[in-house]
């Protein structure tokens, strides 16, 4: 680790070195990381107090198509001052969005000299990747929330087994289909609807390049990547969430990441502080989708 070390400061500022982490971990670990572009976070440091992690421009304008209007009085005649054959013009203007931070993280360690048992910068290196690890959970929970609060579809089902779970899927696929959503059509699926996609014996493997997954295979149904993730990560009642591939924006910033000497042990504080949140363009949420229970009973697979 090569930290920002200023000359007669009792303080190490480790950004960098987390930023990297922070990149290297979500790629791996991150259980929604398809759902953004590139499969990646955007992740900036020396973050200070703003609000607003950056700003898009948009346009809710809609595209209208017309005729051609050869009409004898039509930009001709006694319509040559006033119409065109064009039809109405539209004026089109973008307006500026601030997108802000939604969420905030931290930690704070002590690494004593006298107790850490260990090479002490080796146990730093060490805090650091296991605190980006953490961080990496934490935003698991919050992309998973988000991907929730997108859906502007939810398909409700009293119960899922291997016998009515092809309806279902083929519900989606129909949704997906009719809002002429384009790209790889992505499945986040709890234990229970996996084990119900296993057991109907309908669904296919494929290579993919970019599923990490063992063998590098991915098990498709009714045209859609099916992984499954832990429950913990769905909302009450959800048991899949379907969207395109790589159609939002994840970011975190980093306040700071640091070591400090401490008073009242021999040793360095490690702390750290950043921001986070998610961006979806309003016409992208067309392609998220979501299943709920309409019952609390558990789903079976039998």
């Amino acid at each position: 680790m090569f930290a920002d070390e200023p000359q007669n400061s009792n303080i190490r500022v480790f950004s960098k070195e987390f930023k990297e982490l922070m990149l290297a971990v979500f790629g791996v670990q991150a259980q929604f990381n398809d759902f953004f572009v590139g499969g990646k976070i955007d992740v900036v440091d020396g973050v200070r107090d703003s609000a607003t992690a950056f700003s898009v421009k948009t346009s809710d304008i809609p595209v209208t198509i017309g005729t051609y209007n050869k009409g004898e009085n039509v930009a001709f005649g006694t319509g040559t001052e006033s119409t065109s054959r064009f039809g109405n013009r539209t004026e089109v203007i973008y307006k500026d969005t601030d997108v802000p931070y939604t969420a905030e993280w931290a930690f704070h360690e002590g690494v004593d000299r006298s107790t850490v048992n260990a090479d002490f910068e080796q146990a730093i290196a060490d805090r650091l990747d296991l605190q980006a690890q953490a961080v990496t959970e934490e935003l698991n929970g919050k992309h998973a929330a988000f991907i929730s609060k997108s859906a502007s579809k939810t398909i409700e089902v009293s119960s899922i087994t291997k016998d009515t779970v092809a309806a279902l899927f083929s519900e989606l696929s129909k949704y997906f289909t009719n809002v002429k959503a384009k790209g790889k059509r992505i499945a986040k699926v709890t234990p229970d609807v996996y084990n119900a996609i296993v057991d109907s014996g309908l669904t296919t493997t494929s290579k993919g390049s970019t599923v990490n997954i063992d063998d590098n295979e991915a098990r498709k149904f009714k045209g859609f990547v099916i992984t499954e993730v832990a429950e913990d990560y769905f909302g009450e009642n959800e048991v899949v969430y379907a969207y395109i591939e790589g159609i939002a924006k994840a970011f975190t910033g980093i306040n700071t990441t640091r070591t400090i000497e401490a008073q009242d042990f021999d040793g360095v504080a490690l702390q750290g502080h950043g921001k986070s949140g998610e961006y979806i363009p309003e016409v992208n949420k067309k392609a998220v989708a979501k299943v709920k229970l309409t019952t609390t009973a558990t789903p079976s697979s039998k």
